[in-house]
């Protein structure tokens, strides 16, 4: 079941941008309108995706789940989020060709999907050698949500998994657990040895 939803998540995303770019070609919108169009685009793909990873972070950690499984789960949905960002990057760029530094514009279609997927990686895995660089606001601004996103998922989820099931396991533990009675005042003394000078 989750193999499907994962392979439908894929789908969509690249449904999504097939039917932005044909908007962008028909013109349906005004060139700020369309821009703000994949800028809302992004930003709801994103909370989609952080709840995404919040959810399967407290699923995970509540059904305590091996690390190795946990991570394949991540993987994929690192993947989802970098493939998003990059066909948005190029949705930006089809509609100003100038909101990316370094991007030949003798590149062929596919050249370009996978120039921006690259750049997604770059950026989503905090390397950014700088070879491509946002110009535009919008391309900024896009950017810098992939960057928090990307922290959010890598810094906060991937390392707070092991301490999320110990907390969820700490409770059930703490209760199962007989609790020795705090020292009293005498016991302390008599385990206390008195020395004289």
């Amino acid at each position: 079941m989750l193999i499907m939803r994962n392979i439908a998540e894929y789908l969509v995303i690249v449904v999504v941008w097939f039917l932005t770019q044909k908007m962008i070609a028909a013109a349906s919108l005004s060139h700020s309108w369309m821009m703000l169009f994949v800028l809302s685009l992004a930003w709801i793909k994103s909370l989609f995706f952080g709840g995404e990873n919040l959810r399967q972070l407290w699923k995970a950690s509540r059904e305590n789940m091996p690390y190795h499984r946990f991570m394949l789960l991540m993987l994929v949905n690192m993947s989802q989020i970098i493939l998003s960002f990059g066909l948005d990057y190029h949705c930006l760029h089809v509609l100003r060709p100038d909101s990316f530094s370094s991007i030949d514009p003798a590149y062929e279609y596919g050249e370009l999907v996978f120039e921006f997927c690259y750049y997604s990686v770059l950026n989503f895995t905090f390397f950014g050698y700088g070879d491509v660089t946002p110009h535009t606001i919008p391309a900024k601004l896009l950017t810098m949500t992939e960057v928090l996103l990307a922290f959010v998922t890598v810094i906060f989820l991937l390392s707070d998994f092991i301490s999320l099931k110990e907390s969820i396991a700490s409770p059930k533990a703490d209760s199962d657990a007989v609790r020795p009675s705090a020292p009293t005042a005498e016991r302390i003394a008599e385990a206390t040895p008195i020395v004289d000078k």
